[in-house]
């Protein structure tokens, strides 16, 4: 039996597998760490911009909230209203965390260790993926507003479709300058092509694509400003007002996991991803210790692009609605559209 597992392990397809396993494994685990404790920084800094305490209750400085909500959430009664379209009502909270598991699986987290590169899915058209699950986004909450059968949460699932739906335009049209810099849809060779050095980021490079990319990413993840689907003060809190229990919790845990992925994609298109242009950090690791310096490099600059959207939240006032769309179809769009013909134009000039 030791002999069979000790040939299959030295099978190629074997190993890939294990660590394919392995890889998905951690990226998960990493994922949920910080979709909780992005709630808990999220507490700590609105708690320090109103100048007031946060949680503070359970373990150090409130280290162990993330788990009492966890607690409170599985505990709480799960209430299922009598008017509710059932079927929707039960599904809809369960898809809202898809998109954004499925869209890690190609954000290359690191260079290598070994063999093994640092994604789980390493596809040539990894950005023609990505919008492609993007996209499915809107379905979770606009059927959390069809299927709650209630006008607060429905308006809320119509705004969102409106939104998500003008902002992925935006947000698609603004990365393909970069493709056509670096030649290659693959998110690898993107973030190759910035190792050159700080100037070699696409954003000193393409300054215009991120300030659209970020804005669209607002817009995608519903943070404020662009939080109109859920606006408490117009909408009740919008399209998830008629859930409680775990089903409530899914929806938050999706738009901080979104929120997270998001960062991640950003990181990877606009600032070198894995990448420092200095002692050689620019280069595929050749150690071990280097492979893990790189994951540790990506991560560090993920968790200071989610505070600072978090920071945003607290510090900027919500759009009106006409005003969200106005800036998306009659700003944002025409600009993509502008640069894109810029880029090429320079691109055949330069040849």
């Amino acid at each position: 039996m030791a002999q069979a597992l000790t040939n299959w392990f030295q099978a190629p397809g074997a190993q890939f597998a294990l660590f394919s396993a392995l890889k998905i494994l951690c990226v998960f685990s990493v994922l949920m760490f910080i979709v909780a404790y992005a709630v808990w920084v999220e507490r700590k800094v609105s708690a320090a911009i109103q100048d007031r305490r946060g949680p503070n209750r359970v373990g150090i400085f409130g280290f162990l909230q993330p788990a009492a909500d966890a607690v409170k959430a599985f505990l709480k009664e799960d209430f299922t209203p009598a008017h509710v379209r059932k079927a929707y009502y039960w599904l809809a909270p369960a898809i809202v965390m898809i998109p954004s598991l499925l869209t890690v699986a190609i954000i290359p987290f690191g260079s290598q260790l070994g063999h093994q590169k640092m994604v789980i899915a390493d596809l040539n058209v990894g950005i023609l993926y990505t919008f492609g699950i993007v996209s499915l986004g809107v379905y979770g909450i606009v059927l959390a507003g069809y299927a709650s059968n209630s006008k607060y949460p429905f308006l809320g699932g119509i705004r969102s479709s409106a939104q998500m739906i003008s902002y992925e335009i935006a947000m698609g049209m603004s990365v393909v300058p970069l493709f056509l810099l670096a030649g290659r849809l693959n998110l690898g060779a993107v973030i190759a092509y910035q190792a050159g050095g700080w100037l070699d980021w696409f954003i000193f490079k393409q300054p215009l694509a991120f300030v659209i990319f970020l804005a669209a990413m607002f817009a995608e993840t519903n943070r404020l400003p662009f939080d109109l689907p859920e606006a408490e003060q117009e909408l009740a809190g919008g399209y998830n007002v008629e859930y409680s229990s775990m089903k409530f919790a899914l929806f938050f845990m999706g738009e901080y996991a979104s929120m997270a992925v998001s960062a991640g994609m950003l990181v990877t298109l606009f600032l070198g991803g894995w990448t420092l242009p200095f002692a050689g950090l620019d280069q595929p690791a050749q150690t071990i210790a280097a492979g893990l310096l790189h994951i540790a490099i990506f991560l560090g600059k993920m968790l200071f692009v989610v505070f600072m959207v978090i920071w945003v939240r607290w510090m900027w006032p919500r759009f009106r609605y006409d005003q969200l769309m106005d800036l998306g179809w009659r700003r944002f769009i025409p600009l993509a559209l502008a640069n894109i013909v810029i880029t090429a134009v320079f691109l055949w000039w330069k040849a």
